[in-house]
């Protein structure tokens, strides 16, 4: 008489069925690493009731997990709990009930939640039939009273079960390979598989006998009991990459989600070695199975230079496996691990400056980025920003923090200069009347750190404002020789005249020292990088809008007293000279387009001047 049981699934779970092996999973390779979880799930399931003293079935076999591979199929076997006829049944005859779901409830109404277990649905074992035309389970469950049982089924209508008489503990999965998954057979490949997916598992993975995962999960241990040569083994394997990591940061968190992190800075900016741009290498696991490679979404585009792993107890998974569920709770990961990293950052350029300098060096642009895309981070953002200033050595640099921590009482602003270097920034006409009222500057080389600036706008409840456009003026009497009110005002207006629609307004000055005029924007939105950034980003058959800048002239410059002399004697030099003057103050802006013209009437000036005096 047969002892073998037939059993057919019902229309819906068979319907269920065809979802879970034609649509559910992108990939067909997906399901090595399901299995692979289920087998780690009922190895940690054992250790749980190992640990709680209760007997099982041959206990001197330690939890394992092998794989072996044939000409045709691929079989999977672990030593774990393994499973009873009734388990069977529930477990491999429903679709979407799942054991370990299960055995989490009971755990939590136990009030032992301490079992590390990955699976969360019961559809994982389905997946086998991607590859599969026919799967046999053989499995003896660890309660030392039962017998073992083969389970077979090829996945249209049913199953069978029947007794399989004497089995070793544990769980054994053969999958017979459909023509066009085949490759599945091959060692080499499930090899890959297994290292992408499951490298991380913590029960011992073999091979056909080749032990595979022996990089530890390291992210799960404690920080005290890791030496600093393991955590740069980790680096150079996860990241790719032959140098050690400039920082790390390793941390757990409990609220508002459970996280362990285990993250890495390389040493080098690879955007900026001419490579194009990268992408996170940050990995998303969940209980060591990796759920998503360079995950995205995990950080912000800004810090895609990080590398490292992300593990996560609380992460809903959808029914693959393959993505997040919850998108809320996926920002709130990405807030949770910002904010943390972003403190570290902040705690390290406290503790360490030099670090913290070739860190800055390397990826400042990153940061940068982040504050003109990121509104939630960018005050976090500004306190890491660093940069020279006119109340520092060369090449010595300063936070925006310590500016404000030198500012005098009656300083409302935070003062900054846009230029190509130090020496243009000590010799800017703009720079002139903060020099002289001996008012900080920040000197910023980068032409985008005024988008940058524009976007934090300001800083520990002081604005940031630019040099260019600061309302400041100098107090002091008139120098000997200088023009008088009444001089000034007419020579502006014979100037303006001159240069008609060259330029917007013309003035005098009250924030000159030793330059004879400036380019002043009439835009208050506008300033001369701002400018030239715009004019970069100009394609080459766009016509470029004509920009008018107004014209800042100093009464008590030499040139100008000179100027409003010759204009009621030679006109025509006169002219000559104050179009140089413009062209001077544009080259000191930064804003003449072509100097061409300039040359050659400097050239003319030049030959009269020599003329004149010989």
């Amino acid at each position: 008489m047969s002892t073998t049981e037939k059993h057919h699934f019902q229309a819906e779970i068979q319907q269920l069925l065809d979802i879970v092996i034609h649509s559910l999973y992108t990939d067909k390779e997906i399901f090595v690493r399901e299995l692979i979880s289920n087998a780690a799930d009922a190895c940690e399931k054992l250790r749980f009731t190992q640990s709680s003293g209760q007997p099982v079935y041959q206990p001197e076999i330690a939890p394992a997990i092998s794989i072996t591979t044939q000409d045709d199929a691929i079989t999977f076997t672990d030593t774990g709990v393994g499973m009873t006829h009734g388990e069977l049944v529930e477990n491999l005859g429903t679709i979407a009930h799942s054991g370990t779901k299960a055995f989490l409830k009971q755990l939590a109404e136990d009030k032992k939640p301490d079992a590390k277990l990955i699976g969360q649905f019961g559809v994982g074992f389905y997946s086998a039939f991607m590859a599969a035309n026919k799967v046999t389970v053989l499995s003896r469950s660890a309660i030392p009273d039962e017998q073992g049982w083969r389970w077979i089924s090829e996945g249209t209508g049913g199953y069978e079960i029947e007794p399989a008489g004497d089995l070793p503990r544990g769980t054994k999965i053969t999958l017979h390979l459909k023509e066009d998954a085949k490759d599945f057979a091959k060692a080499d490949t499930i090899e890959q598989i297994i290292k992408r997916y499951s490298g991380f598992v913590q029960f011992p993975i073999e091979l056909n006998g080749k032990r595979l995962n022996t990089i530890q999960a390291i992210w799960a241990r404690s920080k005290n009991e890791i030496k600093e040569e393991e955590y740069n083994e980790f680096y150079q394997y996860v990241g790719h990459d032959h140098d050690n990591p400039l920082y790390r940061l390793h941390f757990t968190a409990d609220a508002p989600l459970s996280i362990q992190a285990l993250l890495f800075v390389p040493a080098r900016n690879f955007e900026s070695m001419g490579m194009a741009r990268t992408e996170s290498e940050v990995n998303l696991y969940c209980r060591k199975v990796l759920i998503q490679a360079k995950a995205k979404g995990l950080f912000p585009e800004w810090l895609r230079f990080l590398k490292g792993v992300v593990d996560s107890e609380d992460l809903p998974l959808n029914i693959s496996r393959e993505t997040m569920q919850d998108t809320s709770l996926m920002k709130k990961l990405n807030q949770v691990l910002t904010s943390r990293f972003l403190k570290f950052l902040e705690e390290q350029s406290e503790k360490d400056t030099a670090t913290y300098e070739k860190f800055y060096g390397q990826f400042n642009r990153f940061l940068k980025e982040g504050i003109v895309t990121d509104f939630t981070h960018k005050q976090a953002l500004g306190k890491l920003l660093r940069y020279e200033s006119s109340m520092l050595e060369k090449g010595k640099q300063t936070s925006l923090a310590d500016y404000v921590k030198r500012m005098g009482s009656e300083q409302k602003e935070i003062y900054y200069l846009i230029v190509p270097s130090r020496e243009a920034a000590e010799s800017s006409p703009y720079f002139e009347v903060f020099k002289e009222r001996k008012l900080e500057v920040l000197f910023l080389y980068d032409p985008w750190d005024e988008f940058v600036m524009e976007h934090l706008h300001e800083f520990e409840g002081k604005n940031l404002g630019s040099a260019e456009k600061a309302e400041l003026d100098l107090t002091e009497a008139k120098k000997e020789g200088a023009l008088s009110d009444e001089e000034a005002q007419n020579l502006a207006k014979w100037i303006k005249e001159t240069l008609a629609d060259r330029v917007g307004e013309v003035r005098a000055s009250k924030r000159l020292v030793e330059s004879p005029a400036v380019i002043m924007d009439s835009d208050k939105f506008m300033t001369s990088s701002m400018r030239r950034i715009m004019k970069s980003m100009k394609k080459d058959n766009e016509e470029q809008t004509p920009f008018k800048q107004d014209l800042e002239i100093n009464p008590s410059h030499p040139i100008m007293n000179r100027l409003e002399k010759m204009r009621h004697t030679d006109t025509a030099l006169a002219g000559k000279v104050v179009e140089q003057v413009l062209d001077n103050a544009r080259v000191a802006a930064g804003l003449l387009e072509d100097p061409r013209t300039m040359l050659k009437r400097l050239n003319e000036l030049l030959e009269q001047v020599l003329v004149t005096k010989g």
